[in-house]
């Protein structure tokens, strides 16, 4: 049996499948001696992690040992929510003597890895800081299922959740590059008359006004809601209107901060003082510059402020101009103790959070449909990673097979840039290369 390497991982095109889209060849350069794979799904409406635990718990477990090999880890960890009890059934009897399920409590945001590493470990990262300060590595779900893979194929198909107002919930296999209004339309199309898309989740996604726009690697979910629904309204907020009724608004209850999950893990973060930066000029102030801690988990304006002000847009702000200006906090202070006194009895309890976020009205389930989905055309983009975008690798008019190399990473001083290769997911001829898309059409000559 072949044993698994980083170039394979990294040949295969393998990213974080989570939403980040961080090479995983990179992460799993590094020495660690606890792996976690991370099956928190915590966003309302979401399942698909659970699904494809569900479905390929073997190849999972298998990507989770080679991680294991590959950091030198002597323990791998699986953090699910507990209430998943079919799951973890089917998943205990495979896990290795050095490997473990921790349960998770139903609340949000569990799946956040600083969160997840507390729960699963007890230790708390420091801010500003990466799992492996404190000797672990996190892995999504699908992500460990794609290193397991690696040996044999690239990354060509995305698994996600398609939820909300469609006539059926799924959780859908696809071939890389289709559009979101084709899984939409596999769940049955929307049953709705004006569908709006959040890409990635109501609460840390975004909203695409682009129905044709294209599935890539990190595609999690496409939650359908209308225009007239809380998370669309406040995602069409303009800055103007955040900076204008929060001024006017703001008392300063600081619910924000105190369930606010990086102050909650001791972090130098205090939502509500950043929000006074509204009324004065604080950028300056160490409070404020503690907003590069954020984690955009957008909990405090979803569901913590009292006001339904936006204090999570207000921290992204001040951590942009922050960055902009190459302002950074050297040395932040850290409460590790913090957690131990305060974390249990502040976690948003998902229910609660769907009933705050006016989710209850839709059925809250993904099963999977196993099929691939059949696709005619394809659009590969050539950034689908935290990194340098690829150089197309081929040209118009060619002939390219399912698996193919279609996109490279360049290279600077004679080394790869941080990145990785995008492939063919379907058979057949390329059309376009085009705005950082290569287009890929079956029967085309």
């Amino acid at each position: 049996m072949t044993k698994i390497t980083q170039e394979m991982i990294a040949e295969a095109g393998v990213v974080g499948a989570g939403g980040a889209g961080f090479p995983t060849h990179v992460k799993l350069a590094g020495k660690a001696d606890t792996v976690v794979i991370n099956a928190a799904e915590c966003e309302p409406l979401l399942h698909k992690d659970k699904e494809v635990l569900r479905r390929e718990a073997d190849g999972v477990i298998a990507g989770l040992a080679d991680a294991m090999h590959l950091v030198g880890a002597a323990r791998g960890v699986v953090g699910i929510k507990g209430k998943y009890t079919d799951v973890i059934e089917v998943l205990q009897p495979k896990l290795a003597g050095n490997m473990q399920i921790t349960p998770l409590a139903d609340a949000y945001p569990s799946g956040d890895e600083f969160i997840l590493v507390y729960e699963t470990l007890g230790r708390v990262i420091p801010p500003g800081a990466i799992p492996l300060a404190v000797g672990a590595v996190v892995m999504n779900v699908e992500t460990a299922l794609n290193v397991a893979r690696a040996v044999e194929q690239p990354v060509t198909e995305k698994y996600l959740s398609v939820a909300g107002a469609v006539a059926e919930p799924v959780t859908l296999r696809v071939p890389v590059g289709v559009t979101l209004a084709e899984c939409v339309a596999a769940a049955g199309g929307a049953t709705i008359a004006d569908p709006n898309y959040v890409v990635g989740g109501v609460m840390m996604g975004y909203l695409e006004d682009n129905h044709q726009a294209l599935v890539d690697k990190t595609t999690g979910g496409v939650i359908v809601l209308p225009g007239d629904h809380v998370v669309v309204r406040r995602r069409r907020q303009t800055w103007q209107e955040i900076v204008r009724i929060g001024r006017s608004a703001c008392d300063q209850c600081s619910f924000c901060t105190e369930l606010c999950p990086r102050w909650l893990l001791g972090h130098p973060i205090e939502p509500h003082r950043a929000m006074r930066s509204l009324e004065f000029n604080l950028v300056g102030e160490a409070n404020v510059i503690g907003t590069s801690f954020c984690c955009e988990c957008n909990l405090c304006s979803l569901y913590s402020c009292p006001e339904d002000l936006d204090p999570k847009n207000v921290c992204t702000q001040n951590k942009r101009r922050l960055i902009a200006d190459k302002r950074r906090w050297e040395n932040p202070p850290f409460n590790p103790r913090r957690p131990e006194l305060h974390m249990e009895n502040r976690k948003a309890p998902t229910a609660r959070l769907m009933q705050k976020l006016g989710l209850r009205a839709f059925r809250n389930v993904g099963p999977m449909v196993p099929e691939l989905l059949e696709a005619q055309r394809v659009g590969i983009k050539l950034k689908q990673h935290i990194g340098a975008a690829c150089e197309p690798a081929v040209a118009v008019g060619q002939a390219v097979a399912k698996g193919q190399v279609v996109g490279r990473r360049p290279s600077a001083d004679g080394k790869p840039a941080l990145g990785a290769p995008v492939h063919a997911s379907i058979s057949g001829t390329v059309t376009e290369v085009r705005d950082g898309v290569v287009w890929i059409e079956r029967g085309k000559s």
